[in-house]
């Protein structure tokens, strides 16, 4: 990949020989110079910008879900942006720059795909084997490995489990995962403090994500729905009663709730 020089302006879309990406890492460059550039983004550091990353992710989560093509494409653009930020920032000290975020991508691709780029006889291959020779090779000894903090809670769950099924540590099938639900709510019901209560409920939790692994489902998106069609459904009493929906008994709520779901039904 060609990187632009410091003769292209960057903030000119029409440069001779830009490309979409060298503009941008153009823009990083000049919006970073300790001296030129702004004191907002020469000021950042990973750990600061890592939240906006994050963000940025789910963002272009929400407009696939959606299905607006036109967000899709700006928050993708805010989510490149992030690569590039955090790559400008690695190159000032020293660690890499996007062309070697890029290459290393690419090399893995390459190097997960072998019945592609390798021997297209191969008619299956192990994409896990792949990726834990890949850890083995990094240094790591561990199946939990590579599972990363920053992850949404249900989702980093779902995924030790699934590392740790690999070992053959798991429920032979769904039924135990069911019992020991049963398990830890009397567990949480019997918690005498704060401390034991905020642990059974991580247990019990634990133990709903465990079931639902079981049975194919994503944790994550299960309970992303389950949000989205509670948010829906309160919306809809609201929008029935109006203002005065906060005075109404819990009975009379509950009847609004009912007409919400019904008239979700007849959408």
């Amino acid at each position: 990949m060609a990187i632009e020089t410091a003769a292209t302006d960057p903030s000119n879309p029409s440069s001779a020989h830009a490309v979409p990406l060298d503009r941008l890492v153009a823009i990083m460059a000049r919006l970073r110079d300790p001296e030129a550039g702004c004191p907002w983004d020469v000021a950042q550091t990973f750990a600061t910008i890592a939240p906006y990353t994050i963000e940025e992710a789910y963002e272009v989560s929400d407009a696939i879900e959606r299905d607006d093509m036109a967000a899709l494409k700006d928050e993708l653009g805010d989510l490149l942006l992030q690569v590039v930020f955090h790559s400008r920032m690695a190159e000032e000290a020293g660690h890499f720059s996007v062309a070697d975020v890029i290459g290393a991508i690419s090399d893995k691709m390459v190097r997960r795909h072998p019945h592609i780029f390798a021997d297209q006889s191969v008619e299956s291959w192990d994409w896990e084997a792949i990726k834990a020779e890949e850890r083995s090779d990094g240094g790591s000894s561990s199946a939990m490995d590579g599972v990363a903090l920053a992850l949404p809670a249900l989702m980093r769950a779902q995924k030790l489990q699934k590392r740790a099924a690999r070992t053959g540590f798991d429920w032979p099938d769904v039924m135990g995962a069911v019992e020991k639900i049963g398990e830890e709510i009397e567990e949480l019901l019997e918690a005498e403090n704060e401390a034991e209560r905020v642990d059974e409920a991580g247990d019990l939790l634990f133990a709903a994500v465990n079931m639902v692994r079981h049975m194919g489902v994503s944790a994550e998106d299960a309970l992303r729905a389950a949000n989205a069609k509670f948010e829906r459904r309160f919306r809809g009493m609201e929008a029935i009663a109006g203002d005065s929906f906060a005075a109404l008994s819990l009975d009379d709520k509950e009847l609004l709730w009912q007409r919400a779901k019904r008239g979700e039904g007849s959408l």
